[in-house]
């Protein structure tokens, strides 16, 4: 560990991979959420099937999957994980005018899941964004944040003011 306790550098305050060789193995379970804010009409041509470029929805949680596998391609100094599962749900929601997204990322190892799970919802709203783009500019990918973990030696944490399912 680097002299200011920051484990990412090393003495020289270069930034380095963290050595997790000596940490147990664990199961660990990380919820994210972000969303997608939209034009009411945009929303609706989502739901609708009607975005010239085909199922938003689809697409996105495949993307989402596809790059929480991927994670450690996008964040430089990420270990590559085994991941286990990994759930990208993904909600419409008229009154509000935005898609809710969700990805729940579970694996055995010996680092947490966390940029796993942001890196979906990343994924999934940006896809979103790419898919509606021609019908709507102004979207927003918003809120992207860490809800809960579990698993390791810092044990659980959750986000206050954000609900849960307790199958994590």
């Amino acid at each position: 560990m680097a002299k200011d306790g920051l484990t990412h550098l090393d003495d020289r305050g270069r930034a380095r991979m963290v050595d997790v060789s000596e940490k147990q193995v664990t199961e660990r379970v990380c919820v994210a959420r972000g969303e997608v804010r939209m034009a009411t009409e945009t929303l609706q041509q989502i739901a609708d099937g009607a975005i010239p470029k085909g199922d938003v929805l689809a697409t996105a949680r495949l993307a989402g999957i596809q790059a929480c596998k991927r994670t450690d391609e996008w964040i430089p100094l990420a270990h590559p994980v085994p991941v286990d599962s990994v759930d990208v749900e993904l909600h419409p929601d008229l009154s509000a005018q935005r898609v809710r997204i969700e990805a729940r990322v579970r694996a055995h190892a010996r680092t947490g899941v966390e940029m796993e799970a942001l890196v979906a919802v990343a994924a999934a709203g940006l896809t979103i964004y790419d898919m509606c783009k021609a019908v709507d500019r102004g979207m927003t990918v918003e809120a992207i944040r860490l809800v809960s973990k579990s698993g390791g030696k810092s044990g659980p944490w959750r986000r206050s003011g954000e609900e849960v399912s307790e199958n994590e």
